[in-house]
């Protein structure tokens, strides 16, 4: 199973990074942020099976306590690095890191496909597209969004990015809480409520963008 999940993998990122090099820069941020994310779902795939090893099985303890927490600090990283070593642009800061979340949850997507292919159902493909692949965008998004405000502000720099992915961690255990509870339609709604301001706030912010444009050309 192992080997089904690296082939996998190399059949993934192999194609994506020929496309890679083809893009412009804003698409090729993009893009590459994705790629970081799917690399980072393969590390965390080992790094849960060690967890879950380590926790004797307890699979509800682990996703709920545990890999929340792992999965949000690891998925950040690349963003807090672009964040301190190159820019606090908001929109980009968002963007790349919703990209990193989406990469990771697509990778996770197809390693859970192939270790229960007998099991899933399009039930399963439509939840885990919609709103665990979702939740893993919106909870990166929300890091990145943040960082965008701290990152020249020294005094809060280390305190609100500890904010941040505590933030990101707890709604990702809320999350896997209530989809492991009786309340799972709750819990697959929950990013999909988050995701709709985010969208409204995006949308508003490309619109007043070229309001401003047209309003400079027609000057």
């Amino acid at each position: 199973m192992d080997n089904l999940i690296y082939i996998l993998f190399i059949c993934t990122v192999a194609p994506l990074t020929l496309m890679l090099l083809l893009l412009k820069k804003r698409s090729k941020l993009i893009l590459g942020y994705m790629l970081i994310g799917i690399f980072v779902s393969l590390f965390v795939s080992e790094l849960n099976s060690i967890l879950l090893s380590v926790f004797n099985g307890d699979m509800l303890y682990v996703t709920t306590t545990i890999t929340p927490v792992t999965e949000e600090i690891v998925k950040a990283v690349p963003v807090l690095l672009y964040a301190a070593l190159f820019s606090d642009d908001r929109e980009k800061l968002m963007t790349i890191a919703f990209a990193a979340g989406i990469g990771f949850a697509m990778f996770e997507n197809m390693v859970i496909l192939v270790q229960n292919i007998e099991n899933v159902t399009m039930g399963w493909a439509v939840i885990r597209g919609f709103s665990t692949a979702l939740m893993h965008g919106v909870c990166t998004a929300a890091v990145g969004y943040g960082m965008s405000f701290i990152r020249k502000r020294r005094k809060l720099f280390y305190c609100g990015t500890f904010a941040l992915l505590s933030l990101a961690s707890i709604y990702h255990g809320i999350f896997n809480m209530l989809v492991q509870s009786d309340y799972k339609y709750l819990g697959f709604v929950l990013p999909a409520v988050t995701y709709i301001p985010i969208l409204i706030y995006v949308l508003k912010n490309a619109k007043s963008g070229k309001n401003k444009k047209v309003k400079v050309n027609g000057e």
